[in-house]
């Protein structure tokens, strides 16, 4: 028993926690989580973990706070049931966008997120392209953070040609500029212009898009709001098709009925977080499995080997 791993799945995406079990050949360990009446969360573990080396797989998504508590909850029950290392795996870290006080009075919740999960018993993290990578220096714990990079990268290989790789704002330029040198391709920037929350307008596109296929590059894609009104620009300038992908598909409000409508052939994201049932009947939408990557990094987590290999 001591040392032995086990992978524990609240509710947030029990099917990624399937794949990684999969590919690990594991069974998924047996824990009870639901909901009292009024709404409070209940856990109850239900096999012995004493000395074992923990992992839950919880994306903290819709319902975020629910979810969030799940993962709180769960890793509190571990701990008190005497498991050796609780790491929790968070492929989609929520919160991750309030990671600093852009205006006065302001909370930064990535860090009140990072605080909780440490305070419960959590020992490591393994976590999935972060909102900004600063975020792991909110821990005083090991942090483990993967890029689906390598996946999306050889979908878009061995799919697409002629292809220029597009940042839909200043802010995404250092990791469009890292998938256009993979894949030796140029790169061109839109510049907007952001309004209010959730609102954006794209003004203009610096590079030459005309005639090629343009993949827009984003971590999140939440409203689309963003990626719709950059598929209409890049069409505009003369790109003879648009494509977006998108490690995390948060999908919330209009954004399936505004990428149904938009310009955009094609929308790739992971399966980092599960998709609504909205999202899984638009035919736009192609999802990339990020389960093995998960599984290999737990696997050389709990062997002690090197997770770099995975750093690409």
């Amino acid at each position: 028993m001591p040392n032995k791993l086990k992978i524990f799945s609240g509710n947030a995406n029990p099917a990624i926690a399937r794949e990684i079990c999969a590919y690990l050949q594991v069974p998924l360990s047996a824990a009870e989580v639901k909901a009292f009446s009024d709404g409070e969360i209940a856990v109850e573990i239900g096999e012995n973990v004493r000395g074992a080396d923990v992992f839950v797989i919880q994306p903290t998504c819709t319902p975020v706070n629910d979810n969030l508590m799940e993962l709180l909850i769960m890793v509190d029950a571990l701990r008190r049931a005497s498991a050796r290392r609780i790491t929790a795996v968070l492929p989609y870290y929520g919160y991750a966008r309030q990671d600093r006080k852009v205006r006065p009075r302001v909370p930064i919740t990535a860090k009140a997120v990072a605080e909780m999960l440490m305070v419960v018993g959590t020992r490591r993290v393994l976590c999935m392209d972060l909102h900004a990578g600063q975020i792991q220096g909110f821990f005083n714990i090991p942090v483990d953070h993967l890029y689906a990079a390598p996946i999306i990268l050889q979908y878009i290989r061995n799919t697409f040609s002629d292809v220029i790789m597009v940042s839909p704002d200043a802010g995404g330029v250092e990791r469009t500029r890292a998938f256009a040198k993979r894949l030796n391709t140029g790169l061109a920037i839109i510049d907007k212009r952001r309004e209010r929350a959730n609102e954006c307008e794209a003004v203009q596109v610096i590079g030459n898009v005309a005639g090629k296929t343009a993949i827009l590059l984003d971590d999140i894609v939440d409203t689309a709001g963003t990626l719709c009104s950059a598929a209409e620009i890049l069409k505009e300038m003369g790109a003879r098709e648009v494509h977006a992908c998108c490690s995390h598909g948060v999908l919330s409000g209009p954004a399936i009925q505004r990428i149904q409508a938009s310009c955009m052939k094609s929308l790739m994201i992971t399966n980092s977080i599960p998709l609504g049932e909205d999202a899984s009947r638009c035919e736009k939408i192609t999802v990339l499995s990020v389960g093995a990557l998960l599984g290999e990094a737990i696997s050389r987590i709990h062997n002690e080997d090197s997770v770099s290999y995975l750093f690409v």
